[in-house]
């Protein structure tokens, strides 16, 4: 017999989604989630964060939805909801029950994930595809815990860079390598040594993993102590805040002649990174993808 669950949900005002979610799963919830209640309309609102930081904003307007085991009593649910609704009428509406079925969820998530072009001669494929150009270079890259599966704005941005810079002979650096996409395209393209860095363990070893199945040649360490030599070319894609304060330490890093990408950063972020760069490298924006921008320079 398939198995399944009733899902309960209703609309939220404000941060009172954060009290009603900690009651629903101390009422033996199996999971509780939060989301804009305007998804998808005209009145969205976006809420960003970087990691680390603190979420001091919430929806105006929030779904809150709460999973409970299939013979979960409907009575009870009914009277859970309505006495948390007593205590906060304001602020909680009125509820809907949904049964959720059984679903294979790794079909269900492997679905979402298809091979992507990056260039004609550039592809990123799921192990569980097969290469639409076996011709190409293709990378076979599962998502997982680290950052970097080709379909982020940024990491598109900085593979199509990697894409257009004469590799060879040459010596790159990936600043903040995450699931190693961006090292291994490098090594793929023919770079002559690859390195990549990132503060993450889990993300080191992803991307030992991930180097390994595609037999390419990238070293990588969880700090930036073997980072004793300049390289031709750079590239981070992390974040604008984590880019402003380590930008001595990255133009540190390219040699005279040397070449830097820099991604994660929104347009109304553009001049913030151009002042932290200046007395080194001169950045400027040479792409855009969906509001997020790749800046560029050269070390003189």
């Amino acid at each position: 017999m398939a198995l399944s669950w009733i899902e309960i949900s209703g609309p939220v005002k404000g941060a009172a989604a954060d009290a009603i979610a900690d009651a629903l799963l101390e009422a033996g919830a199996l999971a509780v989630d939060v989301a804009d209640l305007n998804a998808e309309s005209d009145a969205e609102q976006p809420i960003f964060g970087e990691p680390g930081m603190a979420l001091t904003q919430r929806w105006a307007d929030s779904r809150i939805a709460a999973l409970f085991e299939g013979d979960a009593s409907i009575d009870a649910l009914e009277t859970l909801w309505q006495t948390l609704r007593a205590a906060d009428p304001e602020s909680l509406g009125l509820h809907e029950f949904r049964v959720v079925p059984e679903t294979d969820w790794v079909r269900a998530t492997q679905a979402q994930f298809e091979p992507i072009e990056i260039t004609p001669n550039l592809w990123i494929v799921p192990t569980w595809c097969k290469p639409p150009q076996p011709e190409a270079i293709n990378l076979r890259l599962d998502p997982g815990l680290a950052f970097g599966t080709g379909t982020h704005p940024t990491t598109r941005l900085c593979l199509q860079w990697l894409s257009d810079v004469p590799l060879a002979g040459k010596a790159v650096l990936d600043y903040g390598c995450g699931s190693g996409i961006l090292a291994m395209a490098a090594s793929a393209l023919g770079a002559a040594s690859v390195f990549g860095v990132d503060i993450d363990p889990q993300a080191v070893e992803t991307a030992r993993f991930n180097t390994h199945a595609n037999d390419l040649n990238v070293k990588y360490d969880v700090s930036d102590r073997e980072l004793n030599q300049q390289y031709d070319v750079v590239v981070a894609n992390i974040l604008a805040g984590p880019l402003t304060v380590l930008a001595p330490a990255i133009c540190a890093l390219v040699k005279t002649g040397g070449q830097l990408a820099l991604a994660g950063i929104l347009a109304p972020q553009i001049e913030r990174i151009q002042a932290a760069y200046a007395p080194w490298i001169a950045m400027t924006v040479t792409a855009e993808r969906d509001g997020w921008v790749r800046m560029t320079g050269m070390r003189h």
